[in-house]
């Protein structure tokens, strides 16, 4: 959902110098002998001046010739929470135990929640103890061959499970994590796909300031 440019050059308010431009929402990222990171009001008058990325405060940085307008609209319409979830059109969705009627409106404007046990693209279960797992064999046997499971559970401290028991419980059914997402501001989400050949996938962080249980 991001993007990346490198052999920037970028005048920023500590000097100026070659480097990285990175788009990871809701973060624009500077790599180089001078660096910064931007967000909120910094980004708000975003603008472009010929090939250059210019932020509110002056900041700017030199793109390759056309690139500024790309960069332009990519940050003034960042990804919205389905698309972070991977959630596209004419997929087969099912939700269980996920009451979240935001997230359930969002939902049935693109891909309308529905009964089913076989060929599943995306499955989101709200767990709340180690109880909730039990159902997750017959679950996974209802996943499309590139399917995935969303678990989403309370985070914070006083949340009832702890990440460590939840990846403890879905990797011992033969699941492997890919991706933490900050779900809502009361729970966080955890992709699962079923593992391959045994190998281990690594766990990415979707939103990198709100991480699994960590805020």
């Amino acid at each position: 959902m991001g993007k990346e440019a490198k052999g920037v050059w970028g005048l920023l308010a500590d000097g100026e110098s070659d480097g990285k431009l990175l788009w990871e929402p809701p973060k624009l990222i500077f790599r180089g002998a001078v660096r910064g990171i931007f967000q909120g009001h910094a980004l708000r008058d975003l603008r472009v001046e010929g090939a250059d990325l210019v932020l509110t405060d002056g900041t700017r940085f030199t793109l390759e010739p056309g690139e500024a307008d790309t960069w332009l609209h990519a940050i003034q319409n960042p990804p919205s929470r389905l698309d972070k979830l991977g959630v596209k059109v004419g997929q087969t969705v099912v939700v269980l135990g996920v009451d979240d009627a935001e997230f359930l409106d969002e939902l049935s404007g693109r891909a309308e929640p529905v009964e089913a046990d076989e060929g599943v693209d995306l499955l989101f279960l709200g767990v709340e103890d180690l109880a909730d797992f039990d159902q997750l064999e017959d679950l996974i046997g209802g996943l499309a061959a590139k399917g995935a499971i969303w678990i989403v559970a309370e985070k914070g401290r006083g949340a009832p499970l702890k990440d460590t028991e939840i990846l403890a419980a879905a990797r011992g059914q033969g699941l492997v994590d890919t991706k933490v997402f900050a779900f809502s501001k009361t729970h966080t989400a955890l992709r699962f796909v079923k593992r391959k050949g045994g190998a281990v996938a690594a766990t990415t962080v979707a939103d990198e300031d709100e991480g699994f249980d960590e805020e």
